[in-house]
């Protein structure tokens, strides 16, 4: 129908999406396709360009969306969302905490997950990011979702003093997704929202961020021990008997923090492992990113 969203792959693989409008054609390097020649065609249907070629047409999946959305900020990969929604165990229904939004890939993904009866909560500073996400949500799900807040500011919380009283603005959170420069700033924040048995989630760049963000989540002292990792992602060729692996992979793209909540006034039990003797203090890993070591 018009206004639906099309994705043209070509036989070596390469794909196009748009947005069918009756009349209009759609140009590629192996000649026109006519949007009037889908129109109405059942998903998987073929479609010849002038010149010739075959095209599948098939509705974009949402992994197929993120990696092709106009950005602002750079998007998280399908790979790393994946991990987020099953590792944070994002469900239906649930209240979820996002900052920031960036180009709004992630919040596509929590907006599936949490669905209609759930809420989003998404935070995004830079209000040129902002505009951009909002269009790339509703461009994907038709319109404005009734789950999604989109707020233009700085979260509320970040860096005070350790006597000054958490804010109360966000409360009974179940779930709480730091995608920042400094998520560790965030953990009394995050602390604050959370429901008991709820759980941070941060996603950071460089083994720095990782290091400052785990030791802030223990700091703290309202959460239990936290896990890190990565993902990569190789694609394997597969022609009869030629079986091996592809030569270009979704390597590094960044690490994942996951923490639960413990109930109030709890704290975390003592780590049984003693750390190593190349382990630093948060201080010194601070001074370590500033470029002062």
């Amino acid at each position: 129908m018009p206004g639906d969203q099309v994705q043209l792959t070509d036989p070596k693989g390469r794909q196009h999406r748009l947005v069918l409008t009756a009349g209009r054609t759609f140009h590629t390097h192996r000649g026109a396709v006519a949007h009037d020649d889908l129109i109405g065609q059942p998903e998987g249907s073929l479609v010849m360009s002038a010149g010739g070629t075959p095209y599948i047409a098939l509705r974009p999946l949402l992994a197929d969306y993120t990696l092709s959305m106009s950005r602002g900020a750079a998007v998280i990969y399908p790979k790393d969302a994946a991990q987020i929604i099953a590792m944070a165990d994002i469900f239906p229904g649930a209240t979820v905490v996002e900052a920031g939004a960036g180009s709004g890939a992630l919040s596509c993904w929590l907006l599936r997950a949490v669905g209609e009866e759930g809420r989003l909560i998404s935070y995004e500073r830079r209000p040129d990011f902002a505009e951009i996400a909002r269009a790339n949500v509703e461009q994907f799900f038709g319109g404005p979702h009734p789950a999604w807040r989109l707020i233009v500011g700085d979260l509320p919380g970040g860096p005070r003093p350790p006597d000054e009283p958490a804010d109360g603005r966000i409360t009974e959170a179940d779930r709480f997704l730091l995608d920042m420069l400094a998520p560790w700033e965030y953990a009394r924040t995050a602390a604050a929202a959370l429901i008991p048995g709820g759980l941070v989630c941060c996603y950071v760049a460089t083994t720095t961020q990782l290091a400052r963000t785990v030791t802030a989540l223990r700091d703290q002292g309202s959460f239990a021990e936290p896990a890190a990792w990565e993902t990569m992602q190789r694609g394997w060729h597969v022609d009869g008997l030629a079986v091996r692996p592809e030569h270009r992979m979704v390597g590094h793209t960044g690490f994942l923090v996951t923490a639960r909540r413990l109930a109030d006034g709890v704290q975390a039990p003592p780590r049984r492992r003693r750390p190593s003797k190349g382990a630093q203090a948060a201080d010194d890993l601070a001074e370590l990113e500033d470029g002062q070591m």
